[in-house]
């Protein structure tokens, strides 16, 4: 496979560009693009033979879930089931951004992107070309680290070149990614709202938000975003 690679402006990305990715998206390719933290691999989240794609190209260990990038909430009804109490207050204070919220997932998601868990696990990047990708394709899309399983998460498009050439279809660079530090995936759908991943947000920051405590790992409590 030859990677196709293509410039576009990371504020206002060209229409071409984002429609030629788009459909590559949407025919069950992988397109490696930037966000506000990592670059990430997008794929059509209802193909689970895309979905496979972006597993082979990680080489990522089959039954661990990805994240799934929305463009608009009006895209959660095709992944969730309900919004559970907090869950539109943190979206307010929080998306676009780097949180990723575990939710109770709609039977329509393939167990191949939620390892075959209740949740699916959503967030909503802060960054113009990712954005406007998942609009054009008109479906949530995969939002996996562009990145050999174990290796550090690339934030250039020559990082993510040398990493995966040859394993998805196209990559578009849009400059430097943004902080570097991946999202903070929250776990909703736990008794109590439980980091599982820390990130670029803090438990204290969710707690203040949603009014209660937040459970997180030893290594998550000093975690805090970055501007």
């Amino acid at each position: 496979m030859q990677t196709r690679y293509l410039r576009v402006n990371p504020n206002r990305p060209e229409a071409a560009v984002i429609d030629e990715a788009a459909g590559v998206i949407r025919a069950g390719g992988v397109v490696a693009h930037p966000t506000e933290t990592v670059y990430g691999l997008a794929a059509d989240v209802f193909n689970e033979a895309a979905v496979r794609r972006v597993f082979a190209a990680k080489g990522r260990p089959p039954g661990k879930p990805l994240i799934v990038a929305v463009a608009t909430r009006g895209d959660l009804e095709r992944l969730v089931r309900e919004l559970v109490p907090g869950a539109e207050a943190l979206m307010d204070a929080f998306w676009p951004g780097p949180l990723t919220l575990v939710l109770p997932r709609r039977p329509e998601v393939p167990d191949v992107v939620t390892g075959g868990r209740d949740g699916v696990a959503v967030r909503m990047p802060a960054h113009p070309v990712a954005l406007t990708l998942i609009g054009a394709a008109g479906i949530p899309v995969t939002t996996t680290s562009a990145n050999p399983a174990g290796a550090p998460p690339p934030v250039t498009a020559s990082e993510v070149e040398r990493y995966l050439a040859g394993r998805i279809q196209i990559l578009l660079d849009g400059g430097p990614a943004g902080s570097g530090i991946p999202s903070t995936i929250l776990d909703l759908t736990a008794r109590v709202p439980t980091v599982v991943r820390p990130g670029g947000l803090s438990p204290v920051e969710l707690a203040a938000v949603l009014g209660r405590p937040v459970a997180a790992p030893e290594s998550a409590i000093g975690t805090a975003r970055r501007p």
